[in-house]
């Protein structure tokens, strides 16, 4: 899709910062609208004129916050599917933790680096056109599905196979929404830091200067790369889904990153695994050195 066709509301009650941003995003591509605070944000997603595929929200605002415009963003059906990034002043990593808890997909805080905003602005605007997709297939039919579902074993190399993967592997769920998400920061993470070494300090300084995914390709070109692949295989077992991933990495100290850490809240990265944990699975676990992670879904 082309980035004019990705519509985003930016919503803060300080207009100089509505500028720089709208100037930024409308710089890379982006169409974007403007919301002087939560109420007249609520205002325009429900004029039905735009068709938003994120939101960049501040936190603290008159009438309506940031908090209050979340929760009702979450609670209506219509929008609960729609990535709110946070940009904040807030240095309070509790209160950062707080707002990924109620469904927040990110949080920027203020001075936000132009390159980090373009990393987390198109990772949540591919995340919500994964989910997107999927609502559009009828209940019944995804219930069908999942219910005929017995096991599946895939491999990938790529941050693009693990995306289309993620939203292959999501119908297999009675609530693919759900799923989504999770599924697919799990399978990037088995690229990035797994197959590709990509270690927690490099993707912080790659997503600052732009330079990610720009690194991933440079890596993933290497011959020492091309036998590397991310396998997965999931079940249908009787009460559950059970999606198991593994890399052929050496492993990673994970115990630390399955919760919201106030060490790492003002880092660009850093919170994928926390937020699956929260959002998109009812147990998470890794295994061993931590080149293997299992994924658990309770299900009727």
């Amino acid at each position: 899709m082309n980035k004019k066709d990705i519509e985003l509301l930016v919503v803060d009650d300080d207009s100089f910062i509505c500028d720089i941003l709208e100037m930024m995003l409308a710089n890379e591509g982006y169409t974007v609208t403007l919301a002087n605070d939560g109420e007249e944000a609520w205002s325009i997603l429900n004029s039905k004129k735009h068709h938003f595929s994120a939101i960049l929200l501040d936190r603290m605002m008159p009438r309506l916050d940031g908090m209050g415009l979340l929760a009702r963003i979450k609670s209506d059906g219509q929008f609960s599917n729609l990535p709110v990034i946070f940009q904040t002043g807030i240095d309070q990593p509790h209160e950062i933790a707080e707002g990924i808890k109620a469904g927040a997909f990110y949080y920027l805080v203020k001075p936000v680096n132009e390159n980090v905003l373009f990393a987390i602005v198109q990772s949540a605007v591919s995340a919500f056109q994964l989910s997107h997709g999927q609502l559009k297939t009828a209940n019944y039919e995804q219930l069908t599905i999942s219910s005929m579902f017995r096991k599946g074993e895939f491999q990938l190399r790529t941050l693009s196979e693990a995306r289309t993967l993620a939203n292959v592997l999501s119908d297999f769920y009675p609530e693919p929404q759900r799923v989504v998400l999770g599924i697919s920061e799990l399978l990037i993470n088995a690229v990035e830091h797994g197959n590709l070494g990509i270690t927690y300090k490099e993707k912080s300084a790659l997503l600052q200067e732009g330079r990610w995914e720009g690194e991933i390709e440079r890596r993933l070109a290497l011959p020492e790369q091309a036998a590397k692949k991310v396998a997965v295989l999931i079940e249908h077992q009787p009460k559950m889904m059970r999606l198991m991933i593994s890399d052929c990495g050496a492993g990673f100290d994970w115990q630390k990153y399955l919760e919201m850490s106030a060490e790492r809240a003002f880092d660009p990265n850093g919170r994928g695994i926390a937020m699956s944990k929260m959002m998109s699975f009812d147990a998470l676990e890794y295994t061993g050195t931590g080149n293997q992670v299992v994924a658990l879904v309770n299900v009727n």
